[in-house]
């Protein structure tokens, strides 16, 4: 079970972080912004690179922080799919204005990937370290 719960953690998180990579330059201010907002081209390069990043560590690691991490990563930038697709906040403090009220392939594959992948970050988050009946008799620890 732990090897699926990783590769679908990596995998959701992996479509992320390739449609926010290929998404990023689309993102780069007007000529009009403000110098106090963080570009959203960064914005999305960072969510690309958070995403790539948790998906190698819990590959490479499966412990519980690694899958904490991941699920931050994927919970969040769901959050922020959904928040912005319902509610335009305009500027908030250095973050620019994200609300896009259209909905299209590639939102529905991140935010599918994004989903995914929290939900099987939990799921290893509570499982991770468990070991099953069988390996315990088989290491003579107790059952109980």
């Amino acid at each position: 079970m732990g090897i699926v719960l990783r590769i679908l953690v990596a995998a959701g998180l992996a479509a992320d972080a390739i449609v926010h990579w290929r998404f990023a330059p689309d993102m780069a201010p007007g000529p009009n912004t403000p110098d106090n907002v963080i570009p959203g081209d960064d914005l999305f390069y960072a969510q690309a690179i958070a995403a790539a990043v948790a998906a190698v560590l819990v590959l490479v690691w499966a412990r519980k922080w690694t899958y904490a991490l991941a699920f931050l990563v994927a919970a969040s930038a769901a959050g922020a799919v959904l928040l912005y697709y319902f509610v335009d906040f305009g500027q908030l403090g250095p973050i620019p204005r994200m609300y896009d009220p259209s909905w299209y392939a590639d939102k529905t594959i991140s935010l599918a990937g994004e989903l995914v992948a929290a939900l099987a970050a939990l799921a290893g988050f509570f499982t991770v370290g468990r070991r099953e009946p069988a390996e315990r008799r088989s290491t003579g620890a107790s059952v109980d």
